[in-house]
């Protein structure tokens, strides 16, 4: 049922041109008697756009309250590749596709609504989901005095058919493959695919090969193995093959290269902020590239104790941004922290590419710290002299041989 607040007057909605938000649009309408402006971003999903416009305008929205933006190099450059220099995994092997598009969503919208003076923003999130909570985070941070509409949480209809029915009342266009129950839920973004829900929700039966769209099977990748080379700057990718890219462009030449090798996939079994486990499929061909290929410069650039810190606070880092908090302090905190860790992470990377698995082979560095002539077991001339470790050995010891004598001592009592 709605809010017992006063109707809002214009609202934002996060508007995809699918069934789902077409029914939200028209609920809005319907419920409040609201003026409705639609939020499409494009993200990179892999679908022609021209359709969203085309649908709310036969929905009566007038072009003036219809955005559609191309957003591909924002999302890229200011939220993946940040997340990108901490190595940020979810539970130890989500690279987080759905998780980082939701904060630069939620800006534009709040940038919207202020540009065209509404009230309120909406989003098509359930009840039961992570991204109601990541939406809202995000409204809330950049606006704190911005109502949200959340249609899942507060209209009347009960089931699919519920929205059906309404869609037809409505004179909503359903297409025919909406008329059954979807096969599977899908999320896309040019970082990743998400796919969830209904073929998926028994974790024993593995996924149908269809519900795969960026990635063949790796069985079925090139016999022979591909080398590619990446170069970075400061902790960031910025060619590939000694070609410089715009981050979107690097990252969608990198999904050519993932999806070719049957790169990337994932079938996991996570923890929801909201308490229960959900069963995902997800790929992320040229994130799982990237994230092979960022670890090795580091490997070089890196010094021993930012990196060990660096994946001390990468879990904390990489809930944060799961849980929807990319606009909080801690996460501004940590950000500053690994982006300073970077300064040196400088050079290229050489990678072997085959059946599904990306090989490091080779980096090298104007920054590296690794030092040929200390490491080698060759003559040293003089660049280390092995007769320093015993002391060094000795004092590392010295607790562990008073708690040795200490209980050689109380065993004789």
């Amino acid at each position: 049922m709605a809010s017992p607040e006063t109707p809002p007057k214009k609202v934002v909605l996060a508007y995809s041109g699918g069934l789902d938000t077409s029914i939200i649009l028209k609920w809005l309408e319907t419920e409040f008697g609201c003026e409705v402006v639609t939020f499409t971003a494009d993200l990179g999903q892999g679908e022609e756009l021209g359709p969203a416009r085309d649908k709310a305008l036969k929905m009566g929205i007038p072009e003036k309250n219809i955005f559609i933006e191309d957003l591909r190099e924002d999302f890229v450059r200011d939220y993946v590749f940040p997340m990108f220099r901490a190595n940020a995994v979810y539970e130890g092997v989500y690279l987080l596709g759905t998780s980082i598009a939701r904060p630069l969503i939620a800006k534009r919208q709040i940038e919207i609504a202020e540009q065209v003076g509404a009230d309120a923003v909406c989003h098509g999130a359930t009840g039961k989901g992570n991204d109601q909570v990541r939406f809202e985070l995000g409204y809330y941070a950049l606006n704190p005095d911005i109502r949200v509409i959340a249609p899942w949480r507060d209209w009347a209809f009960k089931s699919r058919t519920d929205l059906l029915q309404f869609a037809e009342d409505q004179g909503i266009e359903i297409t025919k493959d909406k008329r059954g129950e979807a096969p599977f839920s899908v999320d896309a973004n040019l970082l990743h695919s998400s796919s969830e829900g209904k073929v998926l929700e028994d974790p024993a039966e593995p996924a149908p090969e269809f519900v795969h769209m960026r990635t063949i099977p790796p069985e079925d990748a090139p016999d022979t193995p591909e080398i590619i080379t990446i170069q970075f700057e400061k902790g960031d990718p910025v060619a590939i093959n000694n070609e410089a890219m715009s981050p979107a462009t690097l990252l969608t030449a990198l999904n050519e290269y993932g999806r070719k090798h049957g790169i990337g996939r994932l079938d996991l079994l996570e923890n929801r902020f909201v308490g229960m486990k959900s069963r995902g499929i997800y790929e992320t061909p040229g994130g799982t590239i990237l994230l092979t290929a960022h670890r090795g410069i580091e490997q070089s650039t890196l010094d021993r104790g930012a990196a060990h810190l660096k994946d001390e606070l990468m879990p904390k880092y990489a809930e944060l941004i799961y849980n929807g908090f990319w606009w909080s302090p801690e996460r501004e905190m940590l950000q500053a922290a690994i982006d300073h860790s970077q300064r040196y992470v400088t050079g290229e990377v050489t990678l072997k590419l085959y059946k599904g698995a990306t090989h490091l082979v080779g980096r090298s560095s104007p920054y590296s710290l690794y030092s040929e002539k200390i490491v080698t077991f060759e003559d040293d001339r003089g660049a280390y002299d092995q007769k320093d470790a015993e002391g060094f050995i000795k004092l590392n010891a010295l607790r562990l041989r008073l708690l040795a004598g200490r209980d050689k001592e109380a065993g004789r009592n």
